[in-house]
C-alpha cells in the first residue's frame, strides 16, 4: 500500500503541475501500452497506432479527475483508457461505414444503408457488451482475493429491506472512512471491529453479510463503472445509488 499512496501523492501534484503530469506519463508507459495492448490484442506501435496516443491522452485525464473515494488509481486509469479507446472505435467504425453506404448490394435496389438502419447502433452494443465483459473478469478476479465468487454475492444479498438499509448504512461510513477501505484492500477482509463500532450496525449482521458488502466496496471503488451502474439501477430500495 505504500507504492499506492507515493503514486496518489504525485498525481496531486501532477494535478497542477504540468511538468509532473508528463514525468508521471512517462514513467506508467508500461501500463499505458499493457491497457492499449489489451485492447488491440497485440501491441502497440509508437508513431503508427493513435489508440497509444489515445490512451496516453486519457491516462492524463484520469490523473486531472481523480480523486482518492475512487479508489486503486490504476484501475481507475484502466477503465478510463478502455472506455476512451472504445469511443474512439466507435466513431471510427461510423466513418468507415460511411463511406459506403449508398452502394447497392442486391437486385431489389437495396443499399447497406438499407442495411444498416435499424434503429439500433450495433457498434455502440457489440463495444459495450466487450467492455462489460471484460470489466466482469477484472470485478470477479478482484473477489476472488477476497475468496468470493459473484455467486456468492448474489446468495449473500439483504433479502429484507431492514437489513438491506442496515448494510447500506455500514457501507455509507466505511465509504467515508478512506482508511477502512485501505485497510479492507491490504488486508482482504472486511474490518468488522471498526465497522460495527463506527456505524453503529450490529457485528452479527455485518458478518452475515460479510461477501456482499466487500462486493459493493470493491464495485465503487476500483473504477468498475458499467457494473457500478448496473447495481445502481437494480439495487432493492435504491439504497446503492445512495454511496
Amino acid at each position: 500500500m505504500k507504492r499506492e499512496h507515493e503514486l496518489i501523492n504525485r498525481i496531486y501534484v501532477a494535478k497542477t503541475d504540468p511538468d509532473a503530469a508528463d514525468a508521471l506519463i512517462r514513467n506508467n508507459m508500461g501500463f499505458i501500452r499493457a491497457e492499449t495492448a489489451k485492447f488491440l490484442k497485440r501491441i502497440p506501435i509508437e508513431g503508427k497506432d493513435d489508440e497509444l496516443s489515445i490512451a496516453m491522452l486519457a491516462f492524463h485525464e484520469a490523473v486531472q479527475s481523480y480523486d482518492r473515494i475512487r479508489g486503486a488509481f490504476l484501475s481507475y486509469a484502466a477503465t478510463a483508457i478502455r472506455n476512451r479507446l472504445i469511443d474512439y472505435y466507435r466513431k471510427e467504425s461510423r466513418h468507415k461505414a460511411d463511406i459506403s453506404t449508398e452502394t447497392v448490394i442486391d437486385d431489389s435496389g437495396r443499399t447497406l444503408l438499407d442495411m444498416l438502419d435499424t434503429g439500433r447502433d450495433e457498434i455502440a452494443e457489440l463495444s459495450q457488451r466487450n467492455a462489460a465483459k471484460e470489466e466482469i473478469y477484472e470485478y470477479a478476479a478482484e473477489l476472488k482475493k477476497f475468496g468470493i465468487s459473484l455467486t456468492d454475492v448474489a446468495d449473500n444479498s439483504p433479502k429484507q429491506k431492514r437489513t438491506m438499509l442496515a448494510c447500506h448504512e455500514a457501507l455509507g461510513y466505511m465509504r467515508s472512512n478512506q482508511a477502512l477501505i485501505d485497510k479492507m484492500l491490504d488486508t482482504l477482509r472486511l474490518p468488522l471491529a471498526e465497522l460495527t463500532l463506527g456505524s453503529g450496525i450490529e457485528r452479527k449482521t455485518l458478518e452475515r453479510h460479510r461477501k456482499y458488502m466487500v462486493a459493493i466496496i470493491l464495485a465503487f471503488t476500483n473504477g468498475f463503472e458499467i457494473i457500478r451502474g448496473h447495481l445502481c439501477r437494480i439495487a432493492p430500495h435504491k439504497e446503492v445509488s445512495k454511496l
